[in-house]
């Protein structure tokens, strides 16, 4: 994938692997198309069969006219046969045996043979592999050695036996010079750097590990002083989540930027603590990378699946600032937004991504940072501001926001206060009068319905004829944007929007208003994003229509296309995804798709709340 990158041709990879720890099969998915568009699909022009035991579900899987790659060192049993596939057997475990001396290096370079000969297939360019390979083992001459001479085995192997490169082959590009391949996991942590987060806390749980892997590694390298060897930071495991989320509001009421990463199940067991965050109005940043529920649900796949429950975290009446990027660029950017958002508004935000854009690499435009970056640190008064006012209240006087200026421990006596999650007044006394408690959480409703002026506006696309349009969020974004390409060529047009955060802004109402039919694409069984623009915006639930896919893989645009095609009953074709061109392949490794389970509801009052 990365030597295709180089190419300057777009890629996209999606790794598909059981949460079962005793060893089940892997799936690695390759897609590349000259159109750009990087959505997964299950349409394989080739697969690269390694593992016997999927072998009939790998050729099983393969589009007519595609290939099945696979070691002929043992014949292929004459029962997966397919007159419309062509099937390429390599020897490659006799080939190892009778190159190599070990037994554990003969194993492991069968499977670097493989990438000779898939070099040999497309046509990639060996230089860039070799390249690769200097860079990685520059320090290990004897592995890049064993590992050039695997690839040169497949490689020659191909050339000598097969027309090479095939009918669809890859063909550099220049369409990747000023983007980065990078996971969304490690953006959203060199944001967290960037953003100035000092404090992290957490409890490991698949898949947001990694970004407090990535975050550990750049304090490492950032963060410790050359001269004294002393951490500028401060990284914490915690016993569970909810200790987690403590530690993290515990710093960020001491004025220290302060974030954990779960998931889900980590965002259940915070909800307690979240809630004494949202009324003590102390900042704090959540990072949900999601996976598939209910309960321990399957950990190692994706889904949106935690939309409702971060916009209303915790008991009582809560409602949070929820940021949505789509890729790994927006992980980076939106980090930052999160801390600023968080303590200008002295309240726990949600960056909500999920387990495709946290743990499979994106080719994405390069990242950009302003060197003049001024965190916002909201309304914190210094010891000068306090001496200067007749008497500090922590909730009054409030701003065009509805935020009341707050203070940090030990700047002076004047500025303490009483932090409480019970029932207080504005002037932070404790209370359970009903009209001073009613004041303040009107307040803080005030203040989330004015967060829709700040927080990143929706991404809109318009075209021209269209007659309807398609809402969506997240990781949906590539496969929303093809299938609308692909509808257009069927004379099918619709507008796009993205939301990218809630409370949603001006333009996202405007949107539903001019639109008499819409469609919102998610990855829930329930359609939580339709019912929040339902529950949060004016538009009549009547004619909105969701496009459901929640079997745990990316979306694809098949199902988008066979979802709005089907409410629209347009009669038109569904068949395939993007027409096929020059320089596309889908290659899969080991073999398994998903079964589509796109859900169309027939009325639009269906998809309400869970």
């Amino acid at each position: 994938m990365q030597a295709i990158f180089r190419m300057g041709i777009p890629v996209s990879g999606k790794n598909l692997f059981p949460s079962n720890i005793q060893g089940l099969p892997t799936w690695y998915e390759v897609r590349v198309n000259l159109r750009g568009h990087t959505a997964r699909t299950s349409e394989y022009d080739l697969m690269v069969a390694m593992n016997a035991e999927t072998y009939a579900r790998d050729v099983r899987e393969v589009r007519p006219g595609g290939y099945v790659l696979y070691d002929s060192t043992w014949p292929l049993d004459p029962a997966l046969m397919r007159d419309d596939v062509t099937f390429l057997g390599v020897p490659y475990a006799r080939l190892c045996n009778e190159s190599f001396t070990e037994a554990r290096e003969r194993t492991l370079m069968k499977n670097i043979a493989y990438v000779g000969t898939l070099a040999a297939l497309f046509d990639i360019d060996m230089d860039i592999v070799s390249g690769m390979l200097k860079e990685k083992f520059a320090r290990k001459p004897a592995l890049m050695e064993s590992n050039a001479k695997a690839i040169q085995l497949g490689h020659r192997y191909a050339l000598e036996h097969f027309e090479c490169p095939l009918p669809f082959r890859l063909e550099s590009m220049d369409a990747t010079k000023d983007s980065i391949l990078i996971d969304g996991n490690t953006a959203t942590a060199l944001g967290c750097v960037y953003a100035g987060a000092t404090v992290a806390a957490w409890y490991p749980i698949t898949p947001s590990t990694s970004v407090l892997d990535a975050f550990k590694g750049f304090c490492e390298a950032y963060r410790v002083d050359k001269a004294t060897g002393e951490k500028r930071y401060c990284i914490l495991q915690a016993e569970d989540e909810l200790g987690a989320i403590g530690m993290v509001i515990g710093a960020a009421w001491n004025g220290a930027r302060a974030f954990t990463s779960t998931s889900g199940p980590g965002i259940s067991l915070m909800s307690e603590l979240i809630g004494l965050a949202y009324y003590a109005e102390v900042p704090a940043v959540i990072i949900d990378v999601q996976r598939v529920g209910p309960s321990t649900g399957m950990p190692t796949r994706t889904q949106q699946g935690d939309i409702m429950m971060c916009a209303y975290a915790s008991h009582g009446d809560t409602k949070h600032v929820v940021l949505f990027p789509s890729n790994p660029r927006e992980c980076f950017e939106f980090a930052v937004k999160a801390f600023d958002l968080a303590e200008r508004l002295q309240t726990p935000v949600f960056l909500l991504s999920d387990l495709d854009i946290g743990m499979n690499d994106w080719v994405v435009p390069r990242l950009q940072w302003d060197d003049g970056y001024k965190p916002h640190r909201g309304r914190v008064l210094s010891k000068e501001e306090l001496l200067a006012l007749p008497k500090f209240h922590r909730y009054s006087p409030e701003d065009e926001l509805g935020v009341a200026a707050r203070t940090l421990p030990g700047v002076h006596e004047k500025g303490a206060f009483f932090t409480r999650g019970s029932g207080h007044n504005k002037l932070g006394g404790y209370t359970e009068i009903p009209d001073e408690y009613q004041e303040v959480m009107d307040r803080l409703l005030r203040k989330h319905r004015a967060a829709r002026t700040i927080v990143p506006e929706a991404v809109i696309e318009r075209r021209a004829g269209a007659t309807f349009g398609v809402v969506t969020l997240g990781g949906c974004d590539p496969a929303v944007r093809e299938a609308l390409d692909v509808l257009e060529e069927r004379g099918i047009r619709g507008n796009f929007l993205r939301v990218r955060a809630f409370p949603f802004g001006d333009e996202v109402e405007a949107f539903l208003a001019e639109h008499d039919t819409l469609f919102v694409v998610e990855q829930n069984r329930d359609a939580q994003l339709r019912s929040l623009l339902v529950m949060e915006t004016q538009v009549a639930k009547e004619k909105v229509r969701s496009v459901l896919a929640y079997g745990g893989f990316p979306l694809q645009a098949n199902q988008v296309i066979e979802g709005i095609v089907a409410r629209l009953g347009a009669g038109a074709s569904v068949n395939g995804t993007a027409p096929h061109t020059n320089g596309h392949a889908h290659a899969h490794t080991h073999g398994a798709h998903d079964a589509h389970d796109a859900r169309q509801e027939p009325h639009g009052d269906e998809g309400g709340m869970p």
